[in-house]
């Protein structure tokens, strides 16, 4: 039996952004969350390097996995063994096999509510039920302990995700540790997307595996290591799942691009290089924060890593669809449509990512502000 999923509703906005830069109109990309910037200058001369020198086969690199491991040992305290690590094409790849190796046909797999739009329509594609958690300002948009326990009804486990699509917002030390201590009482299996790792502004993310050692955790290079289009990713856990999940690997994607594990492991040590990456970030979220007030975004959620704003505009639309194509045929600027990621209120939602460059984000605020202020000034 085939299954029907929504369709991603950014990506209709990506086309369309695309099309109208083709057509000659600027454009300003703050629908996706993808960094602007390309991958360390170090890794792409590796690149280069391994390109004149080898032919590129199937492979999984031994180094690589090597050095994965050891991240978690400096950066989390945890200690782990290379065959630990599948390298995976992207973490997207790594999502579905930890939704395989966790869950089964059937199983009611909890998340947060708003949350990133592929967790929904990829448990329904594997023919899992997702059960959303409706979080808002109240919790920071974020899953608690105390909303796991009280989520009635059978469950077979959760996905966290901290930093988180699309609010940005981290859970805490603590309220991590209890998230886990929950799920080990109900049982519960935990999936843990920790893409945005080194995306913060305060204080840094803690991986689930500080908590919960038979977690499985989705990592990816694409946005803190600014290599989206090299399609590198990989899945952590414990070693029995690793091996289960190898098998998958092997099966259904093979390996992934031997260039890019050779890049990747370049791009691991480039901290200074990256670290400057994250200065424009912080720079163009400060400049989003001061600039949103003015054009009557004042609900936010507090973007603590990252590179998004998730903002309240009910007041402007009930159809944040019809919104963000307005906005970006009227101005040039995409951005992403709430719905992606909340269905039941998401469309009076919108998403600003600021992974461009701090020149385009001062420019899309010259653009936003009389665009909304007439946008407000006919809702009034």
């Amino acid at each position: 039996m085939t299954v029907d999923i929504s369709p991603f509703h950014a990506m209709f906005i990506g086309r369309l952004a695309h099309k109208l830069k083709a057509e000659g109109r600027s454009i300003i990309h703050m629908e996706f969350g993808q960094p602007s910037t390309g991958a360390p200058a170090a890794a792409i001369a590796e690149a280069h390097r391994v390109l004149d020198r080898e032919p590129g086969n199937y492979w999984e690199s031994p180094a690589l996995m090597a050095r994965i491991a050891r991240h978690y040992h400096d950066k989390h305290g945890v200690e782990m063994a290379p065959a630990q690590v599948v390298l995976t094409c992207g973490a997207s790849p790594a999502l579905v096999l930890a939704l395989t190796l966790s869950f089964a046909p059937g199983d009611r797999v909890a998340l947060a509510r708003p949350g990133y739009v592929s967790y929904r329509n990829t448990l329904r594609a594997l023919h899992m039920e997702p059960v959303e958690i409706a979080c808002g300002p109240e919790t920071r948009y974020q899953l608690t302990a105390d909303l796991v326990e009280r989520e009635a009804g059978p469950l077979a486990g959760l996905i966290v995700a901290s930093p988180a699509n699309p609010t940005g917002t981290i859970i805490a030390r603590d309220e991590l540790a209890a998230i886990a201590e929950v799920c080990r009482r109900r049982k519960l299996k935990i999936v843990s997307d920790e893409i945005y790792h080194g995306l913060s502004y305060g204080e840094p993310a803690h991986s689930m595996l500080e908590f919960e050692p038979r977690a499985l955790v989705v990592n990816s290079f694409s946005k803190y290591f600014s290599m989206v289009g090299w399609r590198l990713g990989w899945l952590a856990g414990p070693a029995d799942l690793a091996e289960r999940a190898r098998a998958y690997m092997s099966n259904f994607y093979l390996t992934p691009p031997s260039l890019s594990q050779h890049a990747g492991l370049i791009a691991m040590d480039c901290e200074a290089e990256l670290e400057g990456h994250i200065d424009t970030y912080r720079k163009n979220r400060e400049l989003l924060l001061a600039a949103l007030p003015d054009l009557g975004l004042k609900s936010i959620a507090p973007p603590d890593g990252a590179f998004y704003i998730w903002a309240h505009i009910g007041h402007l639309t009930r159809d944040s669809m019809a919104f963000c194509e307005g906005l970006l045929r009227d101005t040039g600027v995409a951005t992403a449509p709430g719905v992606d990621f909340d269905p039941e209120v998401g469309h009076e939602y919108m998403r600003f990512s600021f992974a461009e460059s701090t020149a385009q984000i001062e420019e899309a605020i010259r653009r936003l502000k009389p665009w909304f202020a007439a946008k407000a000034a006919l809702a009034s």
